[in-house]
């Protein structure tokens, strides 16, 4: 139910313009909001949300009601259409906002950086608002820009009343600036640490494109790199060759773990074991699949049977292996059962009696 007003006629009059255009409002509301998600969707930037509203009647009345005067049509009013974008992360606003300038008209005269406030209590508020236009479309509407955790404190702030001009005891208002600092630092913190990890996969990229791989530790980042130069390829043609096999490649992330637990540490420790184990390995895959007639076989070949070739000649026996398959596969009976299996096989081949 609409709230009674004490609205002038001037006021009146821009509810009605309000009223006759909230249809098209909506249908605009739809379309930025698309623009803005597709836009950057295509630029490759995650984003925690994009919100979006058109002021509600009772709101617009309660505004006119207050300081009408000031606006001399609706067209004055830039908040009827209100969107916001919340991101990840600080120097995202900035890209977020480089896209809004590209898409829309800027009203730079009326829109405000609220970043370059500099009080210690303003965290909540430093969004970037940007006032925006588009064609065939004569009202304005506003485009919110801040990040997740100053959204967080914002709404929290809303609910506390911190500034709805309520005297607060100073020992609240102490403990609300500090916690404000408090994320502001976080906020700062994790883009710099995003920042140092771009760096970083940069840095190992090009190490290990350069061959460098003795001083390039194992981690998720420096192996995922590391399988772009696709290590484990020639063993597998090698194998795949004796049933003239096709080759199905699936990931090799999971073993990156196997990897660091049977004590390599650089991707140069991956590199020897290819070099120093792929016989073993060779000759393993030939007792597995030599006398069969499977003509696909799993990328993943490689890597685990020069696995099961080092952890054989260094000592790990059937307990060795079954850690390996438990890891990878999850642990279960059949995996004993394989362990001692391949154990069984592969004590007599030729690399075990080197």
């Amino acid at each position: 139910m609409k709230k009674a007003r004490q609205l002038d006629p001037h006021c009146e009059a821009i509810l009605r313009e309000y009223q006759d255009n909230l249809p098209r409002f909506r249908e605009v509301e739809q379309e930025v909001k698309e623009k803005l998600r597709q836009t950057l969707a295509d630029a490759g930037l995650l984003v925690a949300a994009i919100e979006s509203r058109v002021k509600g009647y009772d709101s617009l009345a309660g505004k006119l009601e207050l300081k009408g005067h000031k606006y001399s049509s609706l067209a004055d009013l830039t908040d009827i259409l209100g969107l916001r974008v919340i991101t990840f992360y600080i120097d995202d606003v900035d890209k977020v906002a480089s896209a809004v300038e590209r898409l829309f008209d800027i009203d730079w005269e009326n829109s405000v950086d609220k970043r370059k406030i500099h009080e210690i209590d303003s965290f909540g508020y430093l969004s970037l608002h940007y006032i925006c236009k588009v064609p065939d479309f004569p009202y304005r509407f506003e485009i919110q820009m801040r990040t997740l955790l100053q959204h967080a404190w914002a709404n929290m702030d809303h609910d506390t009343g911190y500034k709805s001009g309520v005297e607060i005891p100073k020992r609240y208002m102490r403990n609300m600036s500090r916690l404000a600092g408090m994320l502001e630092l976080v906020d700062d913190e994790f883009s710099k640490i995003r920042i140092e990890l771009t760096d970083y996969r940069r840095r190992v990229q090009a190490l290990v494109r350069s061959g460098n791989l003795d001083e390039v530790p194992i981690d998720g980042d420096t192996f995922r790199s590391y399988l772009e130069l696709e290590p484990f390829s020639q063993l597998n043609k090698r194998i795949a060759a004796m049933n003239q096999a096709e080759i199905q490649e699936v990931s090799l992330m999971p073993y990156l773990a196997i990897f660091k637990a049977i004590g390599l540490k650089t991707l140069g420790d991956i590199s020897n074991l290819i070099r120093d184990y792929s016989e073993g390995a060779y000759q393993i895959a030939c007792y597995q699949i030599g006398l069969t007639d499977l003509d696909i076989i799993s990328s993943s070949i490689g890597p685990q049977d020069l696995c099961i070739a080092y952890i054989l000649k260094i000592g790990g026996g059937k307990a060795g292996i079954k850690y390996m398959f438990d890891q990878l596969n999850g642990e279960s009976e059949s995996n004993e059962t394989i362990a001692e299996m391949l154990l069984e096989q592969s004590k007599d081949l030729p690399f075990m009696n080197k």
